[in-house]
């Protein structure tokens, strides 16, 4: 193994006899180093898409939701809510009712979500983070926040004074269309107090209110809620809370995590991803095999060489792995540089905004150790299968005459 290795090395770092080869093995050596670099500055860049997409819904979603396993609501008593409450490593919980509803500001209308919580909901969610206009709710059932999308589209800013009121209006349950039009809405006027932004797609979907004001517009008793929201903390086993959530509520609910409850947008990303991952890939293969043209070239070159090797008794098996350790070095050490020159890539784009979305926002990166796992196993292994369909190239007939 010591032999064909130290061979290898001196014939990757001693120039050729000609040229023209050397040109081909620089391009080669080049074609790793750039395939190596721009895998590493993909997958960095999906990593921080990624978490720059999802960053927005660990400020929205809960760590935990319980939802109702048939129908649009569940019961929780009293006895429930302390053992919930009770319950080790449940930070905090709120009692939740959304529903859609149809709302009117002035001459605008738009239909949305009404999203009642009660006061612990400031527990799971931190809503002064969400919030970037007027205030949160203060519990009185008269006040709503409103998405930024909702609050554009309906031409609705924060009210000081309780003179402009929405109206938000919800179905009456029941068969058949009322004479008049105006029996068939249950109907409230409330006032926005705040504006809170998450992304375009939440701003433009719901609207805050107290719980009491959407058990109102909805008709529901005081123990009956859409949903119960939990905040969990950072050391505690999900699935561990997650059977007691089920035991609880006597198998009638079902529990979804963060992920289960963004996971449209998780496959999204991970097949983007995927597809980003493959086609670089691929043009990484394309340009790895140039090694193997590299490699082929040299052995034209060294052919004396090759045979003065065999003469002094080395074999055929180690002559090829002379060449399948050069190919395997210059691909090593290639995705080496390249992983180099990605890092430090993606560390000026962090530091200075190489690349901008918008004249404030850089676009995101994120380093990670799979990253570099990832580009190095998968330039090592395609320029390593290179390498050895050029040795095997070598055969008796080269090597005796």
């Amino acid at each position: 193994m010591k032999f064909p290795l130290y061979i290898a090395k001196r014939y990757l770092f001693s120039p050729g006899s000609s040229n023209a080869i050397n040109i081909i093995t620089g391009i080669a050596a080049a074609g790793v180093v750039i395939g190596a670099m721009s895998l590493f500055l993909v997958l960095c860049g999906f990593a921080g898409l990624k978490d720059f997409s999802l960053q927005f819904s660990s400020y929205f979603d809960p760590d935990l939701k319980v939802f109702p396993s048939s129908g649009k609501t569940f019961t929780i008593t009293e006895d429930q809510k302390k053992k919930l409450a009770a319950m080790e490593g449940v930070v905090g919980f709120s009692e939740v009712i959304e529903e859609r509803v149809f709302l009117e500001f002035k001459d605008k209308q738009k239909t949305g979500f009404i999203k009642g919580v009660d006061t612990s909901y400031n527990k799971v969610i931190t809503t002064d983070s969400i919030v970037f206009a007027g205030e949160w709710l203060t519990g009185n059932d008269a006040q709503v926040v409103a998405g930024y999308g909702i609050s554009r589209e309906l031409g609705m800013g924060v009210e000081q004074i309780y003179t402009n009121f929405l109206n938000i209006y919800v179905p009456k349950p029941g068969k058949g269309i009322p004479k008049d039009p105006s029996k068939a809405f249950r109907k409230k006027a409330v006032v926005n107090t705040g504006i809170y932004a998450v992304n375009e797609d939440l701003d433009k979907k719901y609207v805050f209110s107290t719980i009491g004001l959407a058990r109102d517009l909805l008709n529901l008793p005081k123990d009956q809620v859409t949903n119960v929201e939990l905040k969990l903390s950072p050391d505690t086993d999900e699935d561990t809370i997650r059977a007691q959530l089920i035991a609880l509520f006597e198998d009638e609910v079902i529990v979804k995590n963060r992920i289960q409850l963004n996971d449209t947008l998780y496959r999204m990303l991970n097949t983007e991803n995927l597809a980003a991952y493959l086609i670089i890939t691929l043009i990484a293969i394309i340009a790895l095999f140039n090694v193997a043209g590299a490699i082929i070239m040299m052995i034209i070159d060294k052919k004396k060489n090759i045979q003065t090797l065999y003469n002094l008794g080395a074999n055929l098996h180690k002559i090829r792995q002379v060449f399948l350790f050069q190919g395997s070095l210059m691909t090593i050490l290639g995705a080496l540089l390249g992983l180099l020159l990605g890092f430090i890539i993606i560390v000026c784009q962090q530091q200075f905004g190489l690349l901008m979305i918008t004249p404030t926002l850089p676009y995101p990166t994120k380093i990670t150790v799979v990253s570099f796992v990832i580009v190095f196993l998968t330039i090592t292994v395609i320029g390593i299968v290179a390498s050895l369909l050029a040795s095997s190239r070598i055969n008796q007939r080269l090597i005796r005459f």
